[in-house]
């Protein structure tokens, strides 16, 4: 222990910590730091994030401030520390101060995390006094960002500021030894939140074991039960009962896409999934995201719940009330479930439900009983879903357990509100070096999308008081997002590219500096172009500021438009088109396409009748799909291109060998469709053809690059948009590129799909390399 001697030897430091470091125990942690070190003074928290005064002889407040950064609480990310010193006060002990809410908010606030270990043993163990309750929590685990009403992170600015602490929980609370020492949402069955049931016939069972004996036997007998969770509802069935599942699926109107399963543990999930450790990891770690894995042949899930389909997207319980839901009650009736459906509490394509009376409207058609409680959402936030590949964690959607993380900004970028697109939606605040991502909001075809995206923004400002004197969109005149940005906002609008901003967010990502360019693909299914067209075949040689169109993808006249993209066969017809190759009889999507409606499309292509031009990747591979019989009809986004991955992927060794043609700017898939269709017509195995073509995808990237190399001699590249989601395009390009020695940039934080746009277009608009719209 150190003893403080003479006023010569003693120092004080003033220190400032800037991260997320409100709501992960950093408080607690720097007192214990501070006492074990025999060092006096105070720590507290404020908008910018926890400030702290210590003093002792020298070598131990550096010492102090080693381990600050060095032993800090698991759940907290420092990003910035600053210290500087401070007039000696002599003072004794170290303590705990009230917080400071003035001053510009500079803190973060912390993501939902998946309940500990520790309150796990608790819950299931009879002797403790929170025994089976169903909102245990501690510093380390539990309800955060869903919570948060405004900064700094203390419970009068939560939801559970109308739960009064009894005097035990009062006193684990204000106890710095105890683990729950400035819990901000502990309670327990005494003073907190309760949970109960509601079935069918209006019968309520009330108290923790009743309610989930209830909601066991109501999934047992095939129901759906609508359950509130952490960031909103789940829509919940026996996941081993293809009735309960098609149940499911016609009253959420999901035709095809496949449901996330939450299994009871990891041994239930090895039944029916492929897991390495690596995505075993990511399952049981504090995030708890969805994650895709290969599915299992022969295991108990039921076909309906992906049909047809290799993968499964499965998640572990990550609230107190999920684990308890997949365990016995003791003395009840009837096995807990190992698997359940656990789909968003949502109509497909709308928000997510997380007010109670908005859930029972929205919801009421739906479920068939309830799994509810009284600790109210602030912030909805659904699942996040990620997948693995070659051992790195790829996000595909960025919610729950990851938003509201920042990302740090290798730019300093003036105050901006980012729209983000109008499918995935998500938003950002960004402001001087950081970048606030929102929580998946939706797709922004409906009015409660637009409901939701306009109170998150409300949300978002008034956590972190931002108050951004511009705002960032998509140059796409018809989207939602650029309407409310143009008639709503009330403030100067900048417009920003589609596919810049896909480049310019995986810039940001790897902290590429201001200045530099790279070489993007921005490969996607639209975007709208400069020249009016749909893009989404881009070669762009990118930095913030500005972008130039390399080369892109030639031209196809789209009939229909946006028609086009549920009826892949009317994309294979205009490209089949565009490139002056028959219609025949023998095509899998001239044999898809009802006669009437083949006259009608070759007149409107002939004469260039609401045909919209696109240079779109994404309606290519859609063409591909139809070409090969793989899929002429979709019920969900890029399912026609998913289902033509999966055939390649096992085809791979058999690739056929195809080529792009390059004239110029313009890329010419016409020499790649005639090789596929001679192919086909010799008998060619299916997987075969559609390998050889994301082989010749990949090839094309890589003599692209090459081009602009040449004349730039950038050698950086780039990979963005929705079409790189797909891994196998994704694992050839990275190879083909790296043979010829370029450095290749994919995403890693946000989604390469319009889920990472808002990061892109904060940081183009944020450095001043947008284009003004209206005001």
């Amino acid at each position: 222990m150190t003893t403080l001697t003479t006023s010569a030897a003693v120092r004080r430091h003033r220190i400032r910590v800037v991260g997320v470091v409100q709501g992960v125990g950093f408080r607690p942690f720097v007192q214990r730091l501070a006492t074990e070190l025999s060092l006096a003074g105070h720590v507290g928290n404020d908008s910018e994030g926890v400030f702290m005064e210590v003093e002792g002889v020298r070598p131990v407040v550096e010492l102090f401030e080693t381990r600050l950064v060095r032993d800090a609480p698991p759940l907290a990310r420092i990003f910035n520390v600053r210290s500087r010193g401070a007039a000696v006060q002599h003072e004794q002990g170290f303590h705990i101060v009230e917080s400071r809410a003035a001053g510009p908010v500079g803190t973060f606030v912390s993501p939902d995390v998946a309940v500990c270990g520790d309150c796990l043993a608790e819950m299931f163990d009879p002797g403790d006094r929170r025994a089976r309750y169903p909102f245990i929590n501690c510093t380390n685990c539990g309800p955060r960002f869903t919570i948060t009403i405004r900064l700094p992170y203390d419970r009068p600015n939560t939801t559970m500021a109308g739960f009064a602490l009894c005097p035990a929980c009062r006193a684990e609370y204000d106890d710095p030894a105890d683990r729950r020492f400035h819990a901000q949402p502990v309670a327990c069955a005494h003073c907190g939140p309760r949970v109960w049931f509601e079935g069918a016939t209006g019968a309520v069972a009330g108290g923790t074991d009743n309610a989930m004996a209830a909601a066991q036997q109501a999934l047992a007998r095939g129901e759906v039960v609508a359950i509130k969770g952490l960031g909103g509802y789940h829509l919940a069935c026996d996941a081993t009962s293809d009735q309960a599942v098609a149940t499911l699926r016609s009253r959420k109107q999901r035709v095809d896409k496949p449901l996330a399963v939450m299994v009871r543990d990891l041994g239930v999930a090895h039944t029916v999934a492929e897991i390495d450790a690596r995505e075993a990891a990511l399952l049981s770690g504090p995030a708890r995201p969805i994650v895709l894995l290969g599915r299992r042949r022969g295991g108990p899930l039921a076909d309906q719940v992906a049909p047809g389909h290799p993968q499964i997207g499965l998640l572990l319980p990550y609230t107190p009330l999920h684990h308890l839901l997949f365990h016995p009650v003791p003395g009840a009736a009837g096995p807990a479930p190992s698997l359940l459906v656990m789909t968003s509490g949502n109509l497909t394509d709308e928000p997510i439900c997380y007010d109670d009376a908005d859930a029972r409207e929205r919801l009421g058609r739906i479920a068939d009983a309830w799994l509810v409680h009284d600790r109210p959402i602030h912030v909805p936030c659904d699942d996040s879903v990620v997948r693995v590949d070659d051992g790195e964690e790829i996000p595909i959607r960025r919610s729950r357990g990851y938003a509201p993380l920042p990302v740090r900004l290798p730019v300093a970028v003036r105050p901006t509100l980012a729209m983000g697109g109008e499918l995935k939606n998500t938003f950002c605040l960004a402001k001087g070096h950081d970048a606030w991502m929102s929580q998946h909001i939706g797709d922004m075809g409906s009015l409660e999308t637009l409901t939701a995206f306009a109170r998150s923004t409300v949300q978002f400002d008034q956590m972190y008081q931002v108050h951004p004197r511009r705002v960032a969109a998509d140059a796409h005149p018809g989207y939602q997002t650029r309407r409310w940005a143009d008639e709503r906002s009330g403030r100067p609008v900048d417009l920003v590219q589609h596919h810049h901003a896909h480049i310019a967010a995986v810039m940001a990502e790897h902290e590429v500096p201001a200045g530099a360019r790279v070489i993007g693909f921005a490969f996607d299914g639209t975007g709208y172009g400069t020249d009016g067209a749909i893009w989404g075949g881009e070669v762009l040689l990118a930095g913030y500021q500005g972008f130039e169109r390399s080369a892109h993808l030639r031209y196809v006249p789209l009939p229909g438009g946006d028609a086009t993209i549920r009826k892949p066969y009317r994309a294979a017809l205009a490209h089949l088109f565009a490139a002056g190759i028959e219609w025949g009889s023998d095509l899998a999507p001239v044999r898809a396409t009802p006669t009437a409606e083949l006259a009608v499309l070759r007149r409107q292509l002939e004469r260039e009748v609401h045909c919209v031009p696109t240079s779109s990747m994404g309606r290519l591979f859609d063409a591909v799909s139809s070409l090969l019989g793989v899929r002429h009809l979709t019920s969900y986004e890029a399912q026609a291109a998913i289902e033509l991955e999966w055939i390649a992927a096992a085809h791979l060794s058999q690739a056929r060998p195809y080529r792009f043609g390059l004239d110029g700017d313009q890329i010419d898939p016409a020499p790649v469709l005639s090789a596929m269709i001679e192919d086909l017509r010799r008998d060619c195995p299916v997987g075969a053809v559609a390998a050889g073509f994301h082989v010749a995808v990949a090839d094309l990237v890589a003599r692209c690059a090459d081009l602009v190399r040449q004349a730039t001699a950038v050698n950086q590249v780039a990979l963005s948009g929705g079409v790189f989601q797909n891994a196998l395009l994704v694992r050839l390009a990275r190879a083909a590129l790296s043979a010829r020695g370029f450095g290749v940039l994919t995403h890693r934080l946000v989604p390469t799909n319009d889920g990472g746009l808002a990061l892109g277009q904060a940081v183009v608009a944020g450095a001043g390399g947008a284009r003004g719209g209206a005001a």
